[in-house]
């Protein structure tokens, strides 16, 4: 071993050698940790892989954001978001979110529960004196987590329009789907007893924020969530009153051709699936949502707080083992690791967002055609990421 330098040979100076190697050493453990966690996180290559098989830049396509402890790690546009202009998809392209959209109304109405203006035990008859007596057991918390038996307002316009094909038959809104509901008698079964997905549950939330609120479904989403979180692209469409920037149109491929499938019957619901967003208007909602921006961590809890059921009721989640469902957010973990999604389905559109909680993992997929599945593509690319 060398001799020590002349300023440490001495007590002191001993001590202050120690000290030196143990930095030295400290550091040197950091920067290979760093180099091991470097390691594991997938090149750009890798996830490319993924995706760029599936489009052609002719084709509608998908857009693809994978972010990593709030940093954006991956950010790709693929193929066409209107095939008319030729226009290619690119971060600012603005989907149809279809389901996903939920998040978005169940945020608004625990916004208004902080406010002091709707509680989560209000039933539907509290906020809308006119609904019939069955209304008096639904809360709006059975409204949020799908337990309030409320018939499908797409099985009712199947009974209403029997017989016409779906270019025949009227787009339905909020309103009319909340008219559907008081024209029932009862529910599917007794509220809370059970779980079934239900988008009436999720229309009927929007009509309960405009009478809370006194705004517009689309304008409370707009002052806010979108407006307070920079959203400035992401709107929920209504025809005729504002109009989506960059917007990606909805295709079906039929015998070969691609066919723009844009609109059906159930496209100009706002709560159950109205929203256009981008993946840089999403990447604000995730930091939101890491952040706690809009509500307190506190707050935010019982949209992440499975709903209690039964034990002699029984369904089966998207993994195979009881559903785990909180406010517009399935909670249901992936392999062992903590999870908040959601996916949505509409003509035209296919897409997913994906947060892994735990691993600081962010994953949405928005697809303009409906030949591609965004959930199993963000599964591919969770895999890469999750150990």
């Amino acid at each position: 071993m060398p001799p020590l330098p002349r300023l440490f040979q001495n007590d002191r100076g001993i001590r202050r050698w120690s000290l030196l190697v143990a930095y030295v050493l400290l550091l040197r453990a950091c920067s290979s940790a760093l180099e091991a966690y470097g390691a594991q996180r997938p090149a750009a290559q890798q996830l490319a892989a993924i995706f760029a098989p599936l489009v052609s830049r002719h084709e509608p396509g998908l857009a693809v954001l994978v972010r990593l402890n709030g940093k954006t790690v991956f950010k790709r546009g693929y193929g066409s978001r209107d095939l008319r202009a030729g226009a290619p998809i690119n971060a600012r392209s603005n989907f149809r979110l279809a389901s996903c959209s939920k998040q978005f109304t169940a945020m608004a109405v625990l916004l208004l529960v902080h406010d002091g203006k709707l509680r989560l035990e209000d039933t539907l008859a509290d906020v809308f004196p006119e609904f019939p007596a069955y209304g008096r057991a639904i809360t709006l918390r059975n409204l949020l987590n799908h337990t309030s038996g409320l018939a499908a307002y797409e099985d009712l316009m199947d009974k209403t329009y029997a017989g016409k094909s779906w270019q025949e038959i009227p787009q339905i809104s909020d309103a009319g789907v909340l008219e559907l509901m008081e024209k029932q008698t009862g529910t599917k079964f007794s509220p809370g007893t059970a779980w079934e997905y239900s988008n009436s549950g999720y229309c009927v939330l929007a009509k309960v924020v405009e009478k809370a609120s006194g705004l517009g479904f689309s304008d409370f989403l707009r002052r806010r969530i979108f407006v307070p979180l920079k959203m400035h692209d992401t709107l929920a469409y209504e025809y005729g009153k504002n109009q989506v920037k960059a917007r990606a149109y909805g295709h079906t491929q039929d015998a070969g051709t691609w066919l723009e499938t844009d609109q059906s019957p159930t496209s100009a619901t706002l709560g159950d699936g109205g929203v256009y967003s981008s993946l840089d208007d999403l990447r604000k909602w995730d930091d939101a949502l890491r952040r706690h921006t809009l509500l307190s961590e506190a707050a935010m809890r019982p949209a992440l707080t499975p709903v209690a059921l039964p034990q002699d009721f029984h369904s089966s989640s998207e993994g195979g083992g009881p559903v785990k469902y909180g406010f517009g957010w399935f909670l249901d973990p992936y392999r062992g690791h903590a999870r908040m999604w959601h996916s949505g389905e509409s003509i035209g559109f296919r897409t997913v967002i994906e947060r892994f909680t735990s691993d600081g993992l962010t994953i949405i997929v928005l697809a303009n055609r409906t030949d591609l599945d965004p959930s199993a593509l963000a599964r591919k690319v969770a895999e890469l990421f999750l150990h």
